[in-house]
């Protein structure tokens, strides 16, 4: 989701529930979010259900169910379950807002982002997924425009409520989703998601982290769903120093993929090893040291 600040358009509500509505922040295939604030200045990103689902009883039982499970998700990495009313004619909910470019508008706009970076952000990441996962939560749409680097540190957004309709994978990859080459094999097949779906999008997500693409290329919402399931990625310009891992994550059999303790476990080393080289590398550049009782101006 583009993180963009729009203005209010004249359809759009000004105050849901207990929050006042200033600007949308965007769209996609289950309603329309909007930066909100409550009466003590708390922002929040506000999401309102579209009416052809809120007018639908399954859609409304499943958000239920949803909303209810992201309640009881602990931890940092993800944005807070603030209130929702599941009875409103158009359904809605609230949750605390973050502030910071998504990780795709970053590597869109920087580049390839260090390896470094790429484990540190990847650790962080495993540890708010082993939060969701115990929660009973498989997000299902983890994305690099479902990240949100906040300077608190990565922050996991827009948990997989658009896929309550019980709609197939085929039909949101044209709406919802939108990115089939984060989507694990097994969503593309309809099969159930575990856990593990959530590792294959992590994989995919630390690749296009680290080289600015996708690991299944480019191409239509097809050719990207058949390599998915069929073709090896593509981890040629991924640093060596996480290319096992990832590949590991992008395993096309969701037992063969590592647990989340185990991508935490395994992104920390990594993070720790790749750090301390680059103080390494610093340490040899850094300019001499004034010599004792000189003076170090000129």
């Amino acid at each position: 989701m583009d993180m963009a600040m729009m203005r209010l358009r004249r359809e759009d509500p000004r105050v849901v529930g207990s929050f006042r509505l200033h600007r949308r922040i965007g769209a996609g295939g289950m309603g329309v979010v909007y930066l909100g604030s409550d009466k003590r200045g708390q922002r929040v990103a506000l999401k309102v259900i579209r009416p052809e689902l809120a007018e639908d009883p399954e859609f409304r039982s499943r958000f239920a169910r949803e909303v209810s499970a992201a309640s009881r998700i602990r931890g940092g990495c993800t944005a807070r379950l603030v209130a929702a009313d599941l009875e409103a004619e158009r359904p809605w909910f609230a949750t605390q807002y973050v502030p910071g470019p998504s990780l795709y508008d970053k590597v869109g706009e920087e580049g390839p982002l260090p390896a470094a970076d790429v484990a540190s952000i990847g650790a962080a990441l495993a540890e708010g997924l082993l939060s969701v996962h115990e929660a009973g939560v498989v997000h299902r749409d983890l994305k690099p425009s479902n990240i949100l680097l906040s300077p608190k540190g990565p922050r996991i957004i827009d948990f997989g409520i658009a896929w309550a309709t019980g709609a197939s994978t085929l039909t949101h990859v044209g709406t919802a989703v939108g990115s089939p080459g984060f989507l694990a094999p097994e969503q593309v097949r309809g099969a159930p998601v575990t856990p593990a779906t959530d590792i294959f999008a992590l994989g995919a997500t630390l690749a296009y982290a680290a080289t600015a693409d996708s690991p299944f290329g480019q191409g239509s919402s097809e050719v990207m769903l058949y390599r998915v399931v069929h073709e090896e990625p593509d981890l040629s310009q991924v640093p060596d120093s996480l290319a096992p891992l990832v590949h590991a994550c992008l395993a096309k059999e969701p037992e063969d993929r590592p647990s989340t303790a185990q991508l935490h476990e395994r992104l920390s080393e990594i993070h720790a090893r790749e750090a301390r080289g680059l103080d390494s590398v610093r340490g040899q550049v850094r300019p001499p040291r004034p010599a004792q009782g000189g003076d170090a101006r000129t």
